[in-house]
């Protein structure tokens, strides 16, 4: 074994699990060497390749922790001596590549590999081989990476495919944490701290303010996730800009595709340029207006989850296999089928983009969810689609089963808090049933973003519970594990007592402005079952069933059919562009419900006007991939811009089809028998939601 490229860190981190034979868990590790959980992992991954050969492995069991076993009499020993002998170098294999792409990405010239060397402390063929190895990722962005003998090295293509780069390195590897907290816990790691340079973090602080004040419902709507890539990218683009690196032009079809958004992305420019002071381009703003449009379309793929089948019947089917072994009734719990279902839609755009999933709670999940961890992962295997899931994503699954075991009846709770979860609604919810199980004197009012958090107003919450750094003063919020340990439950107890002995408006003031919450808090949910109630009858209006005569083994002419109906009924205005975007979902996979005839066809689209579900019999069946047929196909249609209230039924309309009873009706019953079932289920939905 060669241990001359091991870091400080490692060998720190190796000497500790050395001197702890009985093993530990990350959290301790990370505990004893002063950095995050999610450092650790990320070290102990460079620590498994660097022990290759020495006779030692590394050797992680849940509920043990981690621990080194030797392979060989005296291993041990003598990594210990070469350990301590050694000489560590200043950056781990990952940290050099981060650097690497860094300092190509910046560099206005030419650099060359002995100068790159220097400045990574390693030699010429080290740095070579970095090359190799980073070649491949940068053509993802269309970067190509010029090498010649007396040039240098460069990175050649377009400034916009140059800042996707950073973005996407920014990321796989920084968290939101690192972005929008007080500071940045771990300048000990390189690589982030130049990742956060080249994002200019007080930069992303001032974008985010200036788009936040511009007062936009469509922001307001997008995911935490999209909110915050398309931040990144705003910010990278003003670093960009103020370093003489402008997107010099935009081919026209780019601009076409951004039109929608293009009016916005004008009044940012000028807000931008008030605040930043500093010069946008025409091309700069069609550029942001592509951001903008891509922030929705990633923000669609979430919400699209839940009215897409295969992602309802991936969440039914593992809940049901997870049920089988565990003997829990986890079917009854809604909260756990659109927890599933929302992750589910994500998740499987990673696993199929070979995106790099990290879950820095693994190790922790693992140890106190060790059965049941063996159970989805079991569960997972069997249902997986061909798709290789890794521990990280199962990981977050077992988040998901965690609370609902843990979500039981609890007694309402005196103290109201807020929670924010980078990890998102596996670690929220997991999170949340903790603290209504452990610390019954705290109610969860809900979940919120990072920057929903920071704008809040003080009234409506007592305190915020956050497993990320904010960007708000130490005093207004505390930040725990996801896992709620030992540890946690005691600096909570003691935030909640420094918060109690807080001087206060007077007690008969707070008295009635409570007792005003809690009026306002049941006008909310007649509100809302009001808003519900009247999607549905909206949706059972709007229902109907056709014949439709439609040629032999033409899906694309059906569907033309299909949508001219719908044109006729002012349900869509460009019936054209609706069908290409239904086209293109079945080439992605098909959408006939197993086991059934019926297809479910359904997007989200400026070009629809409202909401709508329409059945048609065809005359005759059409072709769908993978060499299947339907005879039935059903239409759910709605607008880009949808309320919650619409998402939610069109979800649960989506969840019935997994049902037989809907599906013979669909099939064979007639249109006053399918709005009638659909009538009672939804019926019976609005009366025992949450």
């Amino acid at each position: 074994m060669d241990l001359e490229p091991i870091t400080a860190r490692q060998r720190q981190l190796l000497l500790l699990l050395l001197d702890r034979p009985e093993g530990m868990t990350a959290a301790e590790i990370a505990s004893e060497i002063g950095v995050s959980v999610r450092t650790v992992h990320r070290e102990l991954e460079a620590v498994e390749e660097h022990l290759q050969g020495a006779g030692v492995l590394l050797y992680k069991k849940s509920g043990t922790g981690i621990r080194l076993e030797s392979k060989a009499p005296g291993a041990e020993a003598s990594l210990r001596a070469r350990l301590i002998a050694g000489k560590p170098a200043d950056y781990s294999g990952e940290e050099r590549k981060i650097l690497l792409l860094c300092a190509l990405l910046e560099a206005e010239e030419p650099v060359k590999l002995f100068a790159l060397a220097h400045s990574l402390k390693v030699t010429v063929p080290t740095i070579s081989n970095d090359l190799d190895e980073v070649e491949p990722w940068m053509k993802r962005f269309g970067l190509s990476l010029i090498r010649r003998r007396g040039y240098g090295v460069e990175i050649e293509g377009a400034e916009s495919g140059k800042r996707w780069a950073i973005c996407r390195l920014a990321d796989e590897h920084v968290d939101y944490s690192d972005l929008v907290g007080d500071g940045y816990e771990d300048y000990s790691h390189p690589a982030i701290a130049r990742l956060l340079s080249m994002i200019d973090k007080p930069v992303l602080l001032d974008v985010e303010r200036a788009l936040w004040d511009m007062g936009w419902s469509w922001t307001e709507s997008l995911t935490e996730e999209a909110y915050t890539r398309m931040l990144i990218a705003l910010s990278v683009t003003v670093s960009r800009i103020r370093q003489g690196r402008p997107i010099e032009s935009i081919r026209p079809e780019e601009a076409g595709s951004a039109k929608a958004m293009l009016a916005d992305a004008r009044s940012f420019a000028v807000r931008l340029e008030n605040t930043l002071d500093l010069r946008l381009s025409d091309a700069e703003v069609v550029y942001i207006a592509k951001l903008f449009d891509a922030a929705g379309e990633m923000s669609e793929i979430i919400e699209l989850a839940h009215s897409d089948v295969e992602m309802v019947e991936i969440a039914h089917r593992l809940t049901e296999a997870v049920a089988k072994r565990t003997g829990l009734d986890f079917q009854e719990d809604r909260t756990l089928r659109a927890g599933l279902v929302e992750h589910l839609g994500a998740a499987m755009k990673r696993l199929r983009e070979g995106t790099r999933i990290r879950n820095p709670l693994l190790s922790p999940i693992r140890k106190d969810y060790e059965e049941l961890f063996g159970i989805v992962r079991q569960a997972v295997d069997e249902i997986r689609n061909g798709l290789d899931v890794p521990d990280e994503e199962i990981g977050f699954l077992v988040m998901h089963f965690g609370a609902s075991i843990e979500r039981l009846n609890q007694p309402e709770q005196p103290v109201r808090a807020i929670l924010v979860c980078s990890s998102g609604l596996s670690s929220s919810r997991l999170l949340g049933t903790r603290l209504r199980k452990e610390m019954p004197q705290i109610e969860v009012l809900g979940n919120a973003s990072w920057y929903e958090a920071a704008r809040m107003p003080e009234e409506q919450y007592d305190l915020i519970i956050s497993t990320i750094d904010l960007p708000l003063s130490k005093d207004k919020y505390i930040r725990l594990s996801p896992l709620l340990t030992a540890d946690d439950k005691e600096r909570l107890l003691h935030f909640l007592q420094r918060a109690a002995t807080k001087p206060a408006g007077g007690s008969g003031g707070a008295a009635a402005a409570g007792q005003d919450e809690r009026k306002a808090a049941s006008f909310e949910r007649l509100r809302m079952q009001a808003a519900l109630m009247n999607e549905i009858v909206a949706l059972l209006d709007g229902f109907h069933v056709y014949r439709l005569d439609n040629a032999p083994a033409d899906l694309e002419g059906t569907l033309t059919d299909a949508l001219s109906r719908m044109h006729a009924l002012e349900a869509v205005h460009d019936p054209g562009s609706v069908v290409n975007r239904l086209l293109e979902r079945e080439r992605m996979g098909t959408q006939l419900i197993p086991e059934t005839r019926l297809a479910l066809f359904h997007t989200r689209s400026r070009h629809i006007a409202k909401p709508s579900i329409t059945l048609f019999r065809l005359a005759e069946p059409v072709p769908l991939e993978e060499g299947l047929e339907a005879d039935v196909i059903l239409l759910m249609l709605a607008p880009k811009q949808l309320p919650k209230e619409s998402l939610e039924v069109l979800s649960e309309i989506s969840a019935m089809l997994l049902g037989s009873e809907l599906i013979e009706l669909m099939e064979q019953g007639s249109e006053e028998e399918i709005r009638s079932f659909l009538a009672e289920e939804l019926q019976h939905f609005l009366n025992h939601r949450p």
